[in-house]
């Protein structure tokens, strides 16, 4: 909040002057909390910025309350559509509680580098776009954070604690306001009481001063009590009066302090920022030397390649030259050999000659053999003809021979009766 914000609030509030000035110191403190950090590289002080606040300075009263591994990104800044990678591997992704500004925030470290710093408000929301990976924007950031779980239930888990914090900070919030609200109602309160306290000290003492020009019976009546009683209240009233104006003074000097180390701060913050200009040109700069080194480099290997190649080539051609010497001396060795086998070829011909002949000779005997096979074929079919037919001139004769023994047996037969008859 700015010094206008506070000045504003202070006059809706009607609180005073006093009040006024506190708040101021309040505002002047909260701006402040960090001045020890800034000397290691504090980038912002303000208590609601979480993207450039160092890491250490807020870990040591936070307290993990919820860890789970996942793979982060980031949204494109140009394309506003892409999601671009802010860590290699999966890293830790924590919920952190902080008691004293009673705030929820998701944090996460790759190494020595802060790549979630995101406070969770009532406003966000978190969204699961597919079954192992959740989104969630972050309007301080000015930036959308994604996160790839390994599993759906760790997912699941994430979002189920995403929308515990957010409940717990809605009610922080609303708790936050209610004691605004009451501490502006009381401070309202006793501003008024003190004014009806003011406004009745002044009418007692017009009393008091009636009374000193009366009668001593009203002297002695209104003496007394009464009036030590008034002593003490406005003996009361010198001292709170007193002791205002001395805080009111310490207040002034605070602020004036305050005043001093916040321009201090914001000298040093536009130090900070012409410094990452500076190194933003260097970074640049040296980027594009490396570009140019890189196009070098690349060029350079091609050469070398190009290079390689050529050796292998080489090589290659001197194994062919080898192989093709090695053939030519075989082929030498084949012709000698042809050559050598040229001078018998004469002599291979008149072997061939005398075996063409033999040949020849051999088949005129095959045919021969050939016509003798073929008759000895016919009479052996006339033979096996001969045979049929004796086998069935044999069989006609035993059958008759049966039918003539049949016979005789029968005649005999009738013998045997004959002779037994006489």
């Amino acid at each position: 909040m700015s010094l206008s914000g506070v000045k504003e609030r202070c006059s809706r509030l009607e609180c005073g002057w006093a009040v006024s000035l506190l708040c101021l110191c309040f505002w002047g403190i909260a701006r402040c909390s960090l001045p020890c950090a800034f000397g290691l590289g504090c980038w912002d002080v303000s208590p609601s910025t979480d993207s450039h606040i160092p890491f250490s300075c807020s870990y040591s009263r936070e307290q993990p309350i919820f860890t789970t591994r996942a793979h982060v990104f980031q949204i494109d800044p140009s394309t506003k559509k892409n999601w671009v990678p802010a860590s290699k591997q999966a890293v830790t992704v924590s919920y952190f509680y902080d008691s004293t500004r009673n705030s929820y925030r998701i944090i996460s470290v790759d190494g020595a580098k802060v790549i979630i710093n995101s406070t969770i408000t009532p406003n966000m929301t978190f969204t699961k776009t597919s079954q192992k990976f959740g989104q969630w924007a972050d309007s301080r950031a000015n930036t959308v954070f994604g996160l790839g779980f390994p599993s759906e239930q760790q997912l699941t888990k994430f979002a189920e604690k995403f929308q515990e914090v957010k409940e717990a900070a809605k009610l922080a919030r609303d708790r936050s306001q209610e004691k605004i609200e009451t501490s502006s109602n009381h401070s309202q309160t006793s501003f008024a009481a003190k004014m009806k306290r003011e406004s009745g000290r002044e009418t007692p003492s017009s009393t008091r001063a009636s009374s000193v020009n009366g009668t001593d019976d009203e002297k002695a009546s209104h003496g007394g009590p009464a009036e030590a009683h008034l002593k003490s209240e406005n003996d009361k009233l010198k001292f709170a009066l007193a002791q205002s104006s001395s805080n009111v003074k310490k207040w002034e000097t605070e602020l004036q302090s305050l005043r001093e180390s916040n321009a201090r701060l914001s000298t040093a913050l536009q130090e900070s920022a012409a410094s990452i200009e500076h190194w933003k040109k260097q970074f640049s700069a040296c980027k594009e030397e490396n570009d140019q080194l890189r196009g070098k480099i690349e060029e350079l290997e091609e050469q070398c390649n190009e290079v390689n190649k050529e050796k292998e080539r080489n090589a290659q051609l001197s194994r062919r030259l080898q192989e093709l010497e090695t053939e030519l001396q075989d082929k030498e060795l084949e012709l000698e050999e042809l050559r050598k086998q040229g001078e018998i070829i004469p002599e291979l011909m008149s072997e061939c000659e005398s075996v063409s002949e033999q040949l020849q000779a051999a088949e005129k005997k095959n045919k021969d053999l050939e016509e003798k096979v073929r008759t000895l074929r016919t009479e052996v079919e006339e033979n096996k003809h001969r045979q049929t037919n004796l086998k069935t001139e044999l069989k006609n004769f035993l059958d008759v021979l049966d039918g003539k023994i049949d016979e005789l047996h029968d005649f005999r037969q009738g013998l045997s009766k004959l002779g037994v008859d006489n």
